[in-house]
């Protein structure tokens, strides 16, 4: 069996605490298969692993998502062969790697005409708008929503697929260039709110009336105006913990403010089968292949360089995706 060069955490703290190891690949189970990878991709989620804002066994790995080449399969792994150009989002930990492995059921094959860096960039951030927009709330021509940090990887693709969607987008960003960026995307008002009441510029393009939906993956410093933004039984979808989590929550203020509805979703529970992954990547490479949604070339680190873009990520001072090179 091939060894691995992998990134590891002994314990949480600052992106200085992820140490570059050697290791032997252990042996594979009946159900896996070893994917080789080609590129990793870095998400908001792989920070609070490290961090320990989410828990994790240590000493542990860190990363959700790569693509590559299958190297190995398991005796009863069917579906998939040696060779084959897979991508995979949902771990487990310990992507941050030159190879990892992973259950067959979380690979998805990639088509001809989506390249690894593509896939690595933007696999975990596309399923995340899927089943925001499609399956807790299937967005269309008669809504207008409001999405958080339009400039964002999640962000960008959001905008774009509601747009093809036909729906009203009132996206959020921080500064003049994310802004910008997000207008260039098509987004019907921009928010700047490092300047703006985003609330009062809800409001104000909504006649008054707000939106049925906000999804927020910003966390505490949104929630508030989140609220406020959404129109009587709105659904606020608070997927995300960039500024930090909502803690100390008072449902009172969900009837206070208009008998609200409010879901804290993950991946996971939407994508929980084979079939239900599947079917979401393949919605998610419909809209990538007939040009709906564009990638932009992700910013590249070597995987040595993991610190570098932890710490560039959670800056908030990046636009777009991420990846790492093994």
């Amino acid at each position: 069996m091939s060894d691995e060069t992998a990134i590891q955490i002994q314990a949480t703290g600052d992106a200085e605490c992820m140490m570059l190891v050697g290791k032997p690949m252990r042996a594979l189970n009946s159900n896996e298969v070893i994917v080789r990878h080609e590129a990793i991709g870095v998400n908001f989620i792989d920070t609070y692993h490290r961090s320990g804002l989410y828990t994790v066994p240590l000493p542990s790995g860190i990363g959700l998502e790569a693509a590559g080449l299958i190297e190995a399969i398991g005796a009863e792994v069917s579906g998939l062969s040696v060779g084959d150009r897979v991508a995979y989002c949902s771990g487990p930990l310990g992507a941050y790697s030159t190879a990892h492995i992973i259950d067959a059921d979380r690979a998805v094959r990639l088509p001809d005409a989506i390249s690894v860096d593509v896939a690595a960039a933007s696999l975990l951030k596309g399923l995340t708008v899927q089943y925001l927009i499609r399956q807790i709330f299937s967005c269309g021509p008669t809504h207008t929503v409001l999405f958080h940090a339009g400039a964002g990887g999640v962000g960008q693709i959001a905008v774009q697929w509601l747009k093809a969607l036909g729906v009203h987008v009132i996206a959020t960003a921080g500064g003049n260039e994310k802004c910008s960026l997000v207008r260039a995307l098509g987004a019907d008002l921009v928010i700047d709110y490092h300047h703006e009441d985003v609330a009062a510029a809800v409001r104000s393009f909504t006649d008054g009336q707000g939106v049925p939906v906000v999804f927020d993956g910003v966390g505490k410093d949104t929630w508030i105006g989140s609220l406020d933004s959404l129109q009587p039984r709105g659904l606020m979808v608070s997927f995300g913990n960039a500024s930090g989590a909502v803690t100390g929550v008072d449902l009172g203020i969900l009837a206070a403010k208009g008998s609200l509805f409010l879901t804290r979703p993950t991946l996971m529970t939407y994508t929980s089968t084979r079939e239900a992954l599947q079917k979401a990547a393949d919605d998610y490479f419909c809209f990538l292949q007939d040009g709906s949604i564009s990638i932009t070339q992700p910013t590249e680190y070597a995987l040595q360089d993991a610190h570098i873009a932890h710490t560039e990520l959670e800056s908030r001072r990046t636009t777009g995706s991420i990846i790492l090179r093994p």
